[in-house]
């Protein structure tokens, strides 16, 4: 799942216009499958993947909740400027 954000500013006396857009994806799983006994132990498994059933928030890989596995966001912000028309 890709969530995008553009955000767009422009103000009557600028010419200034600012577009971001961020990029999100679910790497390596964290659930410790050890807790219960006192240890540490997780399964290998390197992205998210949706599963194509009931619930896409499970990972068709390891199993687990999306929320296990670590977020990675992708920011990119591009300014751009535009000179004034000269009349």
């Amino acid at each position: 799942m890709k969530k995008r954000q553009v955000v767009i500013k422009q103000r009557r006396n600028s010419y200034t216009t600012t577009s971001s857009s961020s990029n999100v994806r679910y790497i390596e799983c964290q659930k410790n499958h050890a807790a219960n006994i006192g240890g540490y132990a997780v399964d290998g498994c390197r992205e998210f993947m949706a599963s194509g059933g009931d619930d896409p928030l499970t990972c068709a890989a390891c199993g687990c909740h999306r929320n296990f596995h670590r977020r990675e966001v992708e920011t990119e912000v591009v300014c751009e400027y535009s000179p004034p028309n000269a009349n």
